[in-house]
């Protein structure tokens, strides 16, 4: 099979998986996200700015992932802490 007909046969599949015409599976959707070198979660957030900062995190390594968490999760703390004293 030729690489046109292979880049055309794969765009026909992931347009019906966008328009649902066909549901992902789980493993087709880790396939899709390999392929694309994104993370899983990239393919399944609800909004496009989820879907960047599933992106960003992704290329950060573990223990930057870690940091980036831990550094949102302190940010939300001292918002919370603001309203709260507002």
């Amino acid at each position: 099979m030729a690489i046109d007909s292979l880049q055309e046969t794969a765009i026909v599949r992931i347009n019906r998986y966008e328009k649902a015409v066909h549901d992902a599976d789980l493993a087709t959707a880790r396939r899709i996200a390999e392929a694309l070198g994104v993370p899983l979660a990239f393919l399944y957030a609800e909004t496009d700015t989820m879907a960047e900062a599933i992106l960003t995190l992704g290329l950060l390594s573990k223990p930057e992932q870690r940091k980036a968490v831990a550094d949102l999760k302190a940010r939300l703390v001292q918002a919370s802490a603001g309203r709260a004293g507002s």
